[in-house]
């Protein structure tokens, strides 16, 4: 073992000084220490870029991270998660003071799990490697976390937007289009769904399970921290132009898209459920109306063909709802989605045998609507029929078979997909 007395006594300062004042030590430290020191202590905060082929701007990062860190006064770590660099990305930020961890899976979603998943933190903050994002930041977003918050995003339009650091597209239209669609089918209360620059509990994100590898990884993280009742807040942060070369990895429209696919398959209540209801109420309506006879509405007339779109709505519309129960059902057993207080109380009574009881009842009144049709056809010895007044008693009956059959079918998927639920 080798004896160095110039590091004994260096050693023994840095104790002392810690003993005095805690922070002292980690204001001490030179940047490109910080990790070490780290590695063997209650990290608190792990700073985790993503990265792929950023080579111009990775070791800027870097090194603004880790001097921030120690300005603070705060124990952390910085950590770079590689996508497959190989412009020379990952020699620098390492040079630099970075921990990088290799993520073979490709997406920006992978590349920061794998960097999340290796931090030794209790909090995390995320941000790109571009030098977009201000690192001066971490204490506003630190300091909530220290309150209780799970989840800590940064607003770039409270912040300030540099010019030229985000294209009008997404400033105008992208970024709020997305973000007030997010906060109607989540109720988040952030306000920048999409910033890259956010902090969280190391325990809230693991409980979130995020299963994006891509952009919609951003979204996934406030999606599942309001669908978890999670305590999210907002602190305002800043976006420069950033430093690179190169165009962004981010494809504005392919991207985008995902975004709102995303959003809309996690929420099956506005996908299917409230526009089947809408379908439903307004087929049945049409139905009650038109039963009778004939309508004369200022001129115009409505009979058995509009009484035909009426109850076609009302079958798409129990479509449409099905469709969001078996996705609910799917997503909750898959661990997409949380588990439901109101679902698991529904189905109590809704059962395999209540909707095989539904479905049969509604049957027999069609095989039943039909018998009598046709035994009114047989006293007209098979003739020419009244089309209106036999339209109105074979439409409910074919309207009957066709929902009762639906009921029972839907019944035994739902008992499927609720095998492996319970």
């Amino acid at each position: 073992m080798d004896f160095h007395p110039n590091g004994l006594c260096l050693q023994v300062g840095m104790n002392l000084a810690m003993s005095l004042d805690p922070e002292i030590s980690v204001r001490m430290i030179p940047d490109s220490k910080m990790n070490e020191l780290a590695a063997g202590k209650q990290v608190e905060l792990s700073v985790v870029m993503p990265c792929l082929n950023e080579r111009e701007t990775v070791g800027v990062c870097v090194r603004k991270a880790l001097a921030s860190l120690r300005k603070a006064g705060i124990l952390g770590e910085v950590i770079v998660g590689d996508n497959g660099s190989t412009d020379g990305s990952v020699e620098i930020a390492e040079s630099e003071g970075a921990r990088v961890i290799q993520v073979a899976d490709k997406g920006y979603g992978s590349a920061l799990t794998g960097g999340i998943l290796a931090a030794r933190g209790k909090y995390v903050l995320m941000a790109d490697s571009d030098d977009s994002y201000d690192f001066g930041h971490i204490m506003r977003f630190l300091e909530q976390l220290r309150a209780g918050s799970d989840l800590v995003m940064g607003n770039r339009f409270r912040g300030g937007i540099a010019k030229h650091a985000m294209p009008p597209l997404h400033r105008y239209l992208g970024n709020p289009l997305l973000t007030g669609v997010g906060r109607l089918l989540f109720h988040s209360p952030c306000e920048d769904f999409h910033c890259g620059m956010r902090g969280f509990r190391k325990d809230s994100f693991l409980r979130m399970d995020i299963r994006s590898t891509g952009m919609e990884f951003a979204s996934e993280m406030v999606v599942k921290a309001s669908l978890l009742r999670m305590k999210v807040s907002e602190v305002p942060t800043t976006l420069a132009p950033d430093g690179r070369s190169h165009p962004p990895h981010l494809r504005t429209w392919r991207d985008g898209w995902r975004h709102l696919r995303f959003l809309l398959m996690y929420s099956p209540r506005w996908l299917f459920l409230y526009p089947g209801i809408l379908l439903m109420l307004l087929g049945l309506a049409g139905c009650a109306w038109l039963l009778p006879g004939p309508r004369v509405v200022r001129g115009i007339g409505f009979d058995v063909h509009t009484l035909l779109y009426a109850f076609v709505s009302v079958l798409l519309g129990f479509q449409l709802v099905a469709f969001a129960v078996f996705t609910k059902v799917f997503a909750i057993s898959e661990g997409l989605l949380p588990e439901d207080p109101r679902l698991n109380r529904a189905f109590r009574y809704i059962t395999l045998e209540t909707g095989l009881a539904a479905g049969g009842l509604l049957m027999s009144l069609g095989i039943g609507g039909s018998i009598f049709a046709v035994s009114g056809w047989a006293k007209e010895s098979f003739g020419v029929l009244d089309a209106g007044r036999m339209l109105r008693i074979v439409m409910p009956a074919v309207f009957s078979l066709t929902m009762g059959v639906q009921i029972v079918c839907s019944s035994f998927f739902l008992s499927i997909l609720g095998l492996r639920r319970r």
